[in-house]
């Protein structure tokens, strides 16, 4: 059955139902002023999509929320109350409330703004036409500029004017291609316009900081399939600009041979397949990520045995390393490797250093631990504790 693009259906947003989301839009409208869920949660709403985050907007400038929000005894909490944002919780939940904006200056990295009480400014400020709609505590959906029929056909559109969109802040263009992986329907090729106005600002990125940049490349490799967004980031030398020595041959056929296998997506796995120059200093991995990211950059090209990278660390870091051998090697991964690298994951060595003491102790103890761990996992796991206790030593 077709989507309907003018209203939500609460099956598909169970906030429309909220108590404490209606709490928000009841005192505010309470005042006389509007206000409405807006961008990320209606687009994904009408998509049938999950939603992760909702946002609220309003007509009201954020002194009149906290005094609406105070009188109908909800918490307003001034969290970025300098961009007009107030969180406001109710019933233990917090909503950002943000007022309708124009904007005064940008630098490409951050705004100026000034308060408005025309939704027609705030949605022209935003990035993309399928992020400027809205839709007040009935599910009814207003669309100032025509983001629903992008919306329908999965078009990824910059608002307006492309080029100045991708000028008010460089980051959107790593937001236009992660779009595109989530959202867009590539069937007919990406935006002329768009890559036109990304080609003539990649200098733009070199300003960003490695935060922002890790974090909009985690959620695009995070998408089912990038490929086409990988793809085309590296017909504009994007990917080259954030990724110096990055290549997509290999991440292309970690995706596929993955989709293949009906493995979910794992952006650490795809973006150790990309290559590059220092790629966790470049996108600010966390201490956690960096370990991760070497262990299986370690596992998939230096060699070694992946069922020992299974049972050392997790089946997916040795999982991941697979799909890139199997890449290099242009051969196709087999389901018979996963479940046995998924096998490897569960063992438990029959070994302890108890039953090697007292016979041996401090770094002789440890040698014999790993020799006798070594051959063990070289059996299959079939060598039981006895058996292993009677192997000589090196």
């Amino acid at each position: 059955m077709e989507r309907d693009y003018t209203k939500i259906a609460p099956e598909d947003a169970p906030w429309l139902t909220s108590v404490s989301a209606r709490a928000v839009c009841d005192a505010i409208a309470a005042g006389g002023h509007q206000i409405f869920y807006v961008g990320g949660c209606v687009r994904n709403a009408l998509l049938g999509v999950p939603v992760s985050d909702l946002d609220m907007a309003t007509s009201a400038t954020p002194q009149q929320v906290i005094e609406l929000a105070s009188d109908a005894g909800l918490k307003p909490v001034p969290t970025g109350i300098d961009h007009g944002t107030i969180t406001v919780v109710s019933g233990g939940v917090g909503y950002e409330v943000t007022t309708f904006r124009r904007d005064v200056e940008t630098d490409g990295r951050r705004a100026v703004v000034a308060f408005s009480t025309d939704i027609l400014d705030d949605a022209r400020r935003r990035d993309f036409t399928m992020n400027a709609l809205y839709a007040d505590a009935q599910g009814n959906v207003i669309d100032p500029l025509g983001g629903l029929d992008d919306l329908r056909a999965r078009r990824v559109r910059f608002i307006e004017d492309a080029n100045r969109r991708i000028e008010e802040d460089y980051l959107r263009i790593l937001r236009y291609f992660r779009f595109h992986a989530w959202y867009g329907d590539t069937s007919n090729g990406l935006e002329p316009e768009a890559l036109a106005a990304i080609g003539s600002n990649i200098q733009g990125l070199e300003t960003l900081s490695a935060e922002r940049v890790g974090a909009e490349m985690k959620k695009l490799l995070a998408a089912d399939d990038p490929s086409t967004a990988l793809a085309a980031m590296a017909q504009t030398n994007v990917l080259g600009t954030v990724l110096p020595g990055a290549d997509i041959r290999f991440a292309l056929l970690v995706i596929h041979g993955a989709e293949m296998l009906g493995l979910s997506p794992d952006w650490l796995g795809r973006l150790v397949s990309l290559g590059g120059e220092r790629v966790p200093e470049r996108l600010r991995l966390s201490k956690a990520d960096q370990r991760r990211y070497e262990t299986i950059q370690t596992a998939a090209f230096e060699g070694g045995s992946l069922v020992a990278v299974a049972f050392d660390y997790d089946s997916d870091l040795a999982i991941q390393a697979y799909l890139i051998r199997s890449a290099i090697a242009e051969s196709v991964p087999e389901l018979a490797v996963i479940a046995e690298l998924r096998s490897a994951a569960q063992q438990v060595f029959p070994v302890s250093a108890g039953d090697l003491m007292p016979e041996y102790t401090g770094a002789d103890l440890g040698a014999r631990l790993a020799q006798l761990k070594a051959a063990w996992i070289a059996s299959g796991f079939v060598l039981g504790k006895e058996a292993l206790i009677a192997l000589p030593a090196p």
